[in-house]
């Protein structure tokens, strides 16, 4: 059995039997972390967001905070005993994440609205009701660490590699991790399932979620057209010299680094390489124009001790959830713009999307922050 310990928990400066509140989306994850606080015996509230049309969501399966979701949320707090709400959220939802997804995609940018969910209405928004509710802590199901340090609070990539969400994280500010606690970044997905089945809990066998909660089978485009009718519009392809080698029905059907679906017949392997929203325009071009050593960031969110100084700082680099972090330099500005020099390239690199980047040292595991990807001053991407 994994131990229940205060300090796995992350709750060690969480005096036992405080109240805390957990954000429970239905799944595995959430469930589990509010099982554990409840044998732990804290006084443990419940609370699942609604964030979208509930009609539509009771026929989705496999994606959070949807109909069935809810659901099973409410069967996981039966279970425990502890108390559970349903707060409609959908309309501060649409505001900041599906909203400003439709006008990324729009710009021809690639978003993440995970994380602009994260930092919105799920810290900002549901740190407040937490706290209104007089709760020590708000607790979620992320895989990611809350370390004590010195200088207060870090956050640290979860120890499980497969299933790190430090990417999707890295705009969690100073106040929030204060006030936030994730109890299972020490654990394995499989530990987190060994403990479902031991505490019986009724999600212990559900699938993980992989679709993007508001996109229905992964059909983006679908949902921009509704949300923006009319907005796609149709334009040139051009090649990297600017000579038109076809026609697109509107940039939202494509992203950095597509190479299906072009409709190009030509003698090698073309890649998008770069979209004009301003022109209507996707630019076509060989792997290789893919590869980039420098990245623009703005609005980033710094967690480290002191920015770095006029000659930068060596992190290590995520660019994409999935991939390793690379190794870089790092400059930031006042105004937490700036730019990542790349020690080698990476492909693909999309506005839109983030750069997360760690501190310098063996394993890489303190998050130092991150920012959005934006066009640099070279770049054929409006």
């Amino acid at each position: 059995m994994v131990s229940a310990s205060a300090e796995r928990l992350q709750l060690d400066q969480v005096p036992e039997g405080a109240r805390v509140v957990v954000a429970m989306s239905g799944g595995v994850d959430s469930s589990v972390a509010a099982g554990l606080l409840a044998r732990s015996g804290y006084d443990v509230i419940g609370i699942t967001l609604q964030l979208y049309d509930h009609g539509a969501a009771l026929a989705r399966k496999g994606a959070c905070c949807a109909g069935q979701d809810i659901h099973d949320a409410r069967r996981v707090a039966e279970h425990l005993g502890i108390p559970h709400y349903v707060l409609d959220y959908e309309n501060r939802f649409r505001e900041d994440v599906m909203e400003n997804f439709a006008d990324t995609y729009l710009a021809g940018g690639t978003p993440i609205p995970c994380v602009r969910c994260n930092q919105g209405v799920k810290f900002r928004d549901l740190m407040t009701t937490a706290q209104d509710l007089g709760a020590a802590c708000l607790v979620t199901g992320h895989y990611i660490r809350r370390l004590e340090a010195p200088n207060g609070p870090e956050l640290h990539r979860g120890i499980d590699p497969d299933k790190d969400q430090s990417y999707f994280l890295f705009a969690t500010t100073r106040p929030q991790l204060d006030f936030l606690r994730f109890p299972l970044g020490g654990l394995t997905k499989l530990e987190t399932r060994d403990l479902a089945e031991e505490m019986a809990l009724p999600v212990a066998d559900k699938a993980e979620s992989q679709d993007i909660c508001f996109v229905p089978e992964g059909r983006y485009v679908a949902v921009i057209e509704k949300m923006r009718p009319g907005a796609a519009q149709p334009g040139d392809m051009i090649d990297q010299d600017g000579q038109v080698v076809g026609r697109h029905p509107g940039i939202v059907n494509y992203t950095i680094g597509q190479r299906r679906g072009l409709g190009i017949a030509t003698g090698s392997p073309l890649y998008v390489v770069g979209l004009n929203a301003a022109k209507s325009q996707v630019i076509v071009g060989p792997r290789e124009a893919l590869l980039k050593r420098e990245i623009h960031i703005h609005e980033v969110n710094w967690l480290g001790d002191e920015l770095p100084g006029a000659d930068g700082v060596v992190v290590g680099v995520k660019i994409r959830s999935t991939r390793a972090p690379a190794m870089g330099r790092l400059w930031l500005s006042d105004d937490l713009s700036g730019h990542i020099l790349l020690d080698e390239g990476e492909f693909g690199i999309a506005p839109g999307q983030a750069a997360v980047f760690y501190e310098c040292g063996e394993d890489l595991s303190r998050v130092l922050g991150g920012g959005w990807i934006t066009t640099g001053p070279n770049s054929q991407a409006a």
